[in-house]
């Protein structure tokens, strides 16, 4: 891997308690859609690596002007500190990690089963095969609490708005307003899937839904192989 310089050029709320990162987008940095980055802060003397290094997903994709990360603002000694840095602040990032990309057979289809802060990387991946007009079939269950918890909703609805191969279903665990209400199961997933057997699925987000959902899936007959998973910890 890489280490990059770059610098904070944005900060915003992209949901409740969840806050979006913008930096500088390095010239030398190549990434694909669905990779993953270590952000490093300047260290303090003795300081535990955790305080000062942390793994985002890019929710940018490649196609996007600057790098985009976002998390939940939980109160760790990293997340504090970020959250307090001004603008412009230099820090330095490791990249590329990951493969939790977009298959390339644009014949098979991608079904995206996600939770929370887990759509970070499928916001990369729908951003750019969007922009590429790559001719992937997508569809992406997208479950959280309730709206307000929810982010990247507006650019999903941009993008199913742009992309006629990108069907787009919001589910809500506590609140009405969604395609649909509750968690995502075996049900769920046929009415939005017409042949369960054809799709590579994807399934990011909270590590117990990640792994309830990869549960459903093969229980319903999908070879374990066509499924990928990244799983959000601490997040």
């Amino acid at each position: 891997m890489a280490i990059y310089d770059t610098k904070i050029v944005g900060k915003n709320p992209v949901a409740d308690g969840t806050m979006e990162l913008l930096l500088e987008k390095p010239a030398a940095l190549k990434y694909r859609a669905g990779q993953f980055f270590d952000i490093i802060l300047t260290a303090k003397p003795g300081a535990e690596k955790s305080s000062y290094v942390h793994g985002f997903s890019f929710a940018s994709a490649p196609c996007e002007p600057n790098l985009v990360a976002a998390t939940r603002m939980r109160g760790t000694p990293f997340k504090n500190t970020i959250r307090d840095l001004p603008i412009g602040t230099p820090v330095k990032i490791d990249a590329v990690f990951g493969s939790f990309t977009l298959h390339k057979d644009t014949k098979v289809p991608a079904v995206f089963i996600i939770g929370g802060v887990g759509i970070t990387p499928v916001r990369s991946i729908i951003a750019q095969s969007t922009h590429d007009q790559s001719g992937h079939q997508l569809a992406l269950i997208y479950a959280n609490d309730t709206p307000a918890r929810a982010p990247y909703v507006n650019d999903l609805k941009g993008f199913a708005k742009a992309n006629p191969n990108f069907h787009f279903v919001q589910t809500f665990t506590q609140a009405p307003g969604g395609d649909e209400h509750g968690r995502v199961d075996a049900a769920m997933i046929k009415r939005h899937v017409q042949d369960i057997m054809a799709p590579i699925y994807y399934l990011s987000g909270p590590a117990g839904m990640v792994r309830a959902t990869r549960e459903t899936l093969m229980g319903m007959g999908v070879d374990e192989d066509n499924i990928r998973t990244e799983e959000f910890e601490g997040y």
